[in-house]
């Protein structure tokens, strides 16, 4: 990926990454939110948080997704903003939607909450 394309993500961008397991040496394909914005592109670096099925076990911090068909997304989802990857733009196989404002708020505010931050 050139140098100029690495910069076309934006935050609260829906991308397909393989994502980093946090127990095990082991990634998935899958969907993932980018929550970092333009200060880090010039390090090389996107922040992202995972997706996953809302059929799965819920966590207290988990965000439901509102607007799937927005996102990109084939099924009803959850952000999990208490799972951040920090991975190379160039992980990143394509963009698949983007979250809608509201949605995208509750995630910022999620993740100041986590950053001890108001």
């Amino acid at each position: 990926m050139k140098s100029s394309d690495r910069q076309r993500f934006a935050a609260f961008d829906v991308v397909v990454v393989p994502f980093p397991s946090a127990d095990r040496l082991a990634e998935k394909r899958r969907p993932a939110l980018v929550v970092s914005g333009p200060k880090l592109a010039p390090y090389d670096l996107v922040w992202v948080a995972m997706i996953t099925s809302a059929d799965n076990e819920r966590w207290p911090s988990d965000i439901a997704i509102a607007d799937r068909d927005g996102a990109g997304l084939p099924a009803a989802s959850v952000v999990r903003p208490a799972k951040i990857a920090c991975i190379d733009p160039a992980r990143i196989e394509r963009r698949a939607g983007r979250f809608d404002k509201k949605t995208a708020r509750a995630v910022a505010q999620r993740l100041r909450g986590f950053l001890g931050t108001p």
